[in-house]
């Protein structure tokens, strides 16, 4: 699968506030909240995107990669055990923290970026290229090839939306979408990100992501 590129509009950015700490890396929103979690910090943050204010805060058994909500939990893939970078998905549930005990250990021991369709969850693979669909014990049953780099990605009605990363010399970061319901999922590009996108969150409304070298958390439109 390749990104099909005609002239892109740059995103529709509408509100950009401050990262509560550096780096950010993991993103989801439950609809009223965003949920954070810091590469550098190490740490997993509720916060109020009306005023970046944060409610809430707990390390993680390793640097936070990437979330989703589930109901009224989120799952966290943890990159864990330091240079050896194990990846596993993890249970967070809000004003408690991570559930240690729990957890799932990522295909090939690799993983990013987590999404959820509201019953199963849609795993990305970066260097791989490719999106996997989980059953409910972690194992693969689908795999999509994104055919670029996957900075991010996050179910929108029958679309998941996909930040891609193409290299400087490519045009950087974009925003995509597939359908997998189809037979054969193309990536739709619709849009150029003038920063590397770093994890996608739906509001309901928009589209969320990190500016990870400014220490910003966006939110823009969802591209047409």
């Amino acid at each position: 699968m390749t990104e099909s590129t005609t002239e892109l509009p740059d995103l529709a950015e509408i509100v950009r506030i401050p990262s509560p700490a550096p780096h950010p890396q993991a993103l989801a929103h439950d609809g009223e909240s965003l949920w954070l979690g810091s590469w550098e910090t190490g740490h997993f943050y509720g916060i109020n995107p009306k005023n970046g204010n944060v409610f809430e805060q707990f390390p993680s058994p390793g640097k936070p990669v990437g979330a989703t909500c589930v109901g009224d939990e989120l799952r966290c893939v943890v990159s864990e055990g330091g240079d050896e970078d194990h990846r596993r998905i993890r249970r967070y549930v809000p004003g408690h923290g991570f559930k240690l005990r729990e957890s799932i250990a990522c295909p090939d021991d690799t993983g990013s970026f987590v999404a959820c369709d509201g019953k199963r969850l849609w795993l990305s693979q970066r260097f791989n290229k490719r999106i996997l669909e989980l059953d409910s014990e972690g194992k693969p049953v689908r795999t999509i090839d994104a055919g670029e780099e996957i900075l991010g990605l996050v179910w929108v009605g029958a679309r998941l939306y996909i930040s891609t990363w193409l290299g400087r010399e490519r045009g950087g970061s974009h925003i995509a979408y597939i359908e997998p319901s189809l037979a054969a999922p193309q990536l739709n590009v619709v849009a150029h990100s003038p920063f590397a996108g770093v994890a996608l969150a739906y509001d309901g409304e928009r589209l969320w992501t990190n500016d990870f070298k400014d220490n910003a958390i966006v939110a823009f439109a969802i591209p047409a």
